[in-house]
């Protein structure tokens, strides 16, 4: 059965950050997906980042100057760079798995689940053979509640206490001995 991770926490508590150090400390397997990162002008946030795995192509994903729509909060979000970044590596390994493959995606949250086809290409993933880590946030969410309750799902929460050693911790369950 293949491992399904969701990592659960609150904004800020490190989640991102748990994904990046589980990907560097991979050696035998292949990461693919995504992370996302603040843009900060000074203290303020204005915008996000997303940023693949694979390659290291980065765009920026939301801003407050972006229009929308989506609009979440107060950022527009441009579903473009989903599609371009993010989703063809995700699709690749949905329908064509690669044994020692491992899916990374940061976040499954708000303003990436504007995105149909990044739901899509979701649900694919999970009913897939392939081995899976996912951010989630902390709020309720009718599709992120959804995966929670898959049976194989195994939820993990992020805290501040736990956030340095869960790279490790993963790294050390997903790469074989």
């Amino acid at each position: 059965m293949p491992t399904r991770i969701l990592l659960e926490g609150r904004p800020g508590v490190g989640k991102t950050t748990v994904v990046r150090r589980l990907a560097a400390l991979l050696h035998t397997r292949k990461a693919v997906g995504f992370t996302t990162e603040e843009i900060r002008q000074g203290a303020t946030r204005v915008g996000f980042t997303l940023e693949t795995l694979a390659g290291g192509l980065r765009a920026v994903f939301a801003h407050v100057d972006f229009p929308g729509p989506p609009r979440v909060g107060r950022y527009g979000v441009d579903l473009g760079v989903m599609e371009r970044l993010a989703l063809p590596p995700l699709r690749s390994a949905a329908t064509e798995p690669v044994p020692g493959t491992l899916v990374l995606i940061d976040e499954l949250g708000r303003m990436e689940l504007a995105s149909a086809a990044f739901q899509d290409t979701v649900r694919c993933l999970f009913e897939s053979e392939i081995d899976i880590v996912a951010t989630i946030h902390a709020k309720s969410d009718p599709f992120t509640d959804v995966l929670k309750r898959r049976t194989g799902i195994e939820l993990v929460q992020v805290t501040r206490a736990n956030r340095d050693i869960l790279p490790e911790t993963l790294a050390a369950r997903l790469e074989p001995p």
